[in-house]
């Protein structure tokens, strides 16, 4: 049984990424993001239009701030981790997940590359992309500061490999990610 977690900075393609390679490797996706902004648009009954406004959304809710609703998708997600055979996608997986994981992978880019991705992921402006990443950085580095302690930002280097997606397309990443899961035989790939 097979568990990889993927995270990295914003607008580098983790859940992307993470999507595309359970694909591949016939398993099961689990997105911790994409879990706690559902809950949120079903506790508000609001679904924004982007996927940056999802987020923002979120740490602009009292329960999606708050301790109680992160550590409770967390425990979810190392419960779903457990099981196995599974690709995470979570910002902080690495450091919250050690232990179930075989496989871990950080990715980044710098951030003019990671604004250009959110203007157009998210159909918004050069200066307006920029304002929602900068904004939904700020508050999950904070946030997850006040409630865990660390800046999730160090995972980099805790991670068992880390991309930088600058150049890289999602199939790109993937099959690197593949081709470093292929080398230990006792992953069976």
């Amino acid at each position: 049984m097979v568990v990889i977690v993927i995270s990295g900075m914003p607008g580098c393609g983790s859940s992307t990424s993470a999507k595309l390679l359970a694909k591949k490797l016939k398993l099961k996706h689990f997105s911790v993001g994409d879990y706690n902004k559902g809950q949120i648009e079903k506790l508000t009954g609001k679904k924004p239009d982007t996927e940056t406004e999802r987020s923002l959304q979120m740490w602009h809710n009292k329960t999606g701030s708050s301790k109680r609703f992160h550590v409770n998708s967390d425990k979810l997600a190392r419960q779903i981790a457990k099981d196995g055979n599974i690709v995470i996608d979570a910002k902080l997986g690495i450091r919250l997940l050690k232990g179930l994981y075989d496989l871990s992978v950080w990715l980044k880019a710098p951030k003019p590359v990671r604004i250009k991705r959110y203007a157009e992921r998210d159909k918004k402006s050069i200066k307006e992309a920029k304002k929602m990443l900068d904004e939904k950085e700020s508050d999950e580095r904070k946030n997850w500061k006040r409630i865990y302690g660390f800046d999730y930002f160090v995972q980099e280097k805790e991670a068992n490999i880390v991309i930088d997606t600058i150049y890289k397309s999602p199939e790109k990443i993937v099959n690197i990610i593949i081709k470093e899961l292929r080398k230990n035989p006792l992953m069976g790939l």
